[in-house]
């Protein structure tokens, strides 16, 4: 149950996180390309970690408790 709760928690926080990320009008890539100059691939990578990463891993923790 605990594992169930927790697996649909990170998926909802992956999904806000991820359509955060893509709504245009929410995040405006371009004023953080010019705040972050060449370190604006760290962006990328904070998105996949946070976004499609919490989605798959919570997952993971549904499927998990049911194998």
């Amino acid at each position: 149950m605990i594992l169930t709760i927790s697996g649909m928690m990170l998926m909802f926080f992956g999904l806000v996180v991820s359509i955060l990320f893509w709504v245009p009008a929410i995040f405006n890539r371009t004023r953080v390309r010019e705040i972050m100059g060449q370190r604006y691939p760290l962006v990328y990578l904070v998105y996949i970690a946070n976004g499609p990463m919490l989605f798959l891993f919570g997952l993971l923790l549904i499927l998990w408790q049911k194998v």
